[in-house]
């Protein structure tokens, strides 16, 4: 369990397929303090299990759906990624409650500045946008935000410089893909209304 606040911006150093899998290397500092193998790391909002570690690097092996549902087959050396350590039981919940399973790939149709803040406008595939309300939460490559606009297909976030500042978003652009994770409370909302008798 996450709470979409990046602690920090890794960078890809390595990404190639393995003989059992593809193994992504990205060089942090802050995710590894007290790592160990094993541990579940968000990258760019994907829970990820470290395998292995040094002074400057983490290594996660990254299985082919991953790779398919997510914004990973784009990634490639010096790309930065947005870090995020799972949540203690005895830490601030700053954000909301995400999981790192990521439910699909969303678009950016735009992002620009609007004064002193930044507008994002992403497109959800067909189907996933009953789960965005306004004011309600979603994750975009693990970062926690908040809906300001619901609009057919597509959604919209306000983006505060700090933001900003603590991401990878100043490197996206309109036609990107990220990773977009709902509201997990919506998802279990829809499943037992599914299930009353009607």
């Amino acid at each position: 369990m996450f709470t979409g606040i990046i602690e920090e911006t890794g960078r890809v150093a390595a990404f190639t397929q393995g003989k059992d899998s593809w193994q992504l290397q990205i060089a942090a500092q802050r995710v590894l303090t007290d790592v160990k193998p094993g541990d579940s790391v968000a990258v760019n909002g994907c829970c990820l299990t470290v395998i292995r570690f040094d002074a400057a690097h983490v290594w996660f092996d990254v299985l082919e759906e991953t790779r398919r549902l997510t914004n990973f087959a784009r990634l490639a050396p010096g790309d930065l990624v947005n870090l995020e350590r799972s949540l203690r039981a005895d830490s601030r919940l700053g954000g909301h409650f995400v999981s790192g399973h990521i439910d699909a790939p969303g678009r950016i149709e735009v992002f620009e500045p609007r004064g002193k803040d930044h507008f994002l406008q992403v497109g959800v595939p067909a189907g996933f946008a009953r789960y965005l309300v306004y004011k309600g939460s979603v994750a975009i490559d693990g970062i926690s935000l908040t809906v300001a606009e619901v609009k057919g297909g597509s959604f919209a976030v306000w983006l505060i410089p700090h933001t900003l500042a603590a991401t990878n978003l100043p490197g996206k652009r309109a036609g990107d893909t990220v990773n977009l994770e709902f509201d997990l409370l919506a998802k279990y909302v829809e499943k037992i209304n599914a299930a009353r008798p009607t």
